[in-house]
């Protein structure tokens, strides 16, 4: 039988716009894949937003501030009504909730630093002393949880040094079962003269601990075994001379691990080995855009629950920087600068459903309220805000 004339042609012509179609096609495709194989970024894995939160604000002193103040954040649209003052502290400069979200944990930064617990109200917003106990330095400065919520974790900067502390059944806190003591100096004459821990976190499976230390320009990787902080191998992870490692946040897959610098305005981005506990840096990136020519001093970081996004508080630029986070990779690249609606953003905080992020502007006394383009990252003002003093962190719980 004869071949019907122009069909090998109309066949070529045929797979050359199938190749088109899937050469636009499996980048998409790929990134679908990622997003649904990666742990812990898949939607069902999310927290679906609440009706309202409580918002709990810890600060200085400096002014009118008496301790931690509560409001309560509308999701639906992003306004904030205050609570009052949950509970009077001094200097409550950084707040944990518990996983439970029953408990809170408070620095009390002072010459000699103490942790506070309380119990939390979910009902009034009001917050009850537990107990205190010595944090094991001078200016503590930051507080965190593992996961299973038996173990708090500290930073002291004044002192320079790292501890941890057994959480009992009831929410009060143990003497600090775990202490590492740092040593030495870098090259900021005025920053960097000796130790200044800054952050101590916990890896995503709670086997090790790592201390971000601004002052010897080092992030200190422990085994964190029965509450002990015991030496990794390699036991530090050097940062480049004056970057000044703040804070770490690592990614929901636990592949990648991200550190804002203070000193040289910058962001790191790691590869995490969870089995070894070791970082391996695959970027350094500018946390300010090219053409601002201030000081800038990057304070806290968080990854978006997605995992498809970073944000960075940016002092003196005074304005929240998003970067899009490859999954393949863990680089990151800018997608905007967004204005606090205020002056040094020192923290910020992101809902558990990704929906809403809230900033705390330390120097003009007022927090401000942005949703979240869940496909784009960008952050759009909602126009709630309220007033207080310092406000130095953020945290939510969940509202009944």
């Amino acid at each position: 039988m004869a071949r019907p004339s122009g069909a090998p042609g109309a066949k070529r012509r045929a797979h050359i716009e199938a190749r088109k179609i899937l050469a636009v096609l499996t980048p998409v495709l790929l990134l679908n894949f990622l997003l649904l194989t990666m742990p812990s970024l898949p939607a069902q894995n999310r927290e679906a937003p609440p009706a309202d939160y409580l918002l709990y604000a810890g600060g200085f002193m400096r002014t009118t501030g008496k301790g931690i103040y509560a409001f309560r954040l509308h999701t639906a649209t992003g306004q904030l009504s205050p609570l009052g003052l949950a509970a009077e502290t001094t200097n409550p400069s950084f707040l944990a909730v518990h996983p439970n979200r029953r408990f809170l944990y408070a620095v009390v930064n002072q010459p000699e630093g103490e942790v506070a617990a309380f119990a939390i109200d979910t009902t009034t917003g009001k917050l009850t002393l537990l107990n205190k106990v010595p944090s094991r330095g001078a200016g503590p400065c930051f507080v965190t949880l593992t996961k299973t919520g038996r173990t708090l974790l500290l930073a002291n900067y004044g002192s320079g040094s790292a501890a941890a502390f057994p959480v009992q059944e009831d929410g009060r806190l143990g003497e600090a079962t775990g202490f590492a003591q740092h040593s030495g100096s870098s090259v900021d004459p005025l920053r960097q003269t000796g130790p200044h821990t800054h952050s101590t976190n916990p890896s995503p499976d709670g086997r090790f601990a790592i201390a971000a230390d601004l002052g010897l320009d080092k992030l200190f990787v422990y085994r964190l075994q029965n509450g002990r902080l015991l030496p990794n191998q390699p036991p530090v992870l050097n940062a480049a001379p004056g970057a000044g490692p703040r804070h770490l946040a690592f990614h929901p897959s636990g592949r990648y691990a991200y550190v804002a610098n203070e000193l040289n305005s910058t962001v790191t981005a790691f590869h995490y080995d969870a089995a070894s506990g070791t970082f391996r840096e695959i970027q350094t990136i500018s946390a300010i855009p090219r053409d601002f020519s201030g000081t800038n001093y990057p304070a806290d970081l968080h990854v978006h629950p997605s995992g498809r996004f970073l944000y960075v508080s940016d002092r003196g630029l005074d304005a929240i920087a998003a970067f899009a986070i490859d999954l393949a990779e863990g680089t990151i690249s800018p997608i905007e600068y967004t204005p606090v609606g205020g002056k040094t953003p020192r923290n910020f905080a992101i809902d558990p459903a990704g929906t809403l992020l809230v900033a705390g502007n330390e120097d003009s006394d007022n927090i401000v309220v942005f949703r979240i383009h869940a496909q784009t990252g960008r952050l759009t003002p909602t126009g709630g805000q309220a007033s207080v003093a310092t406000p130095a962190c953020l945290q939510f719980v969940p509202a009944p």
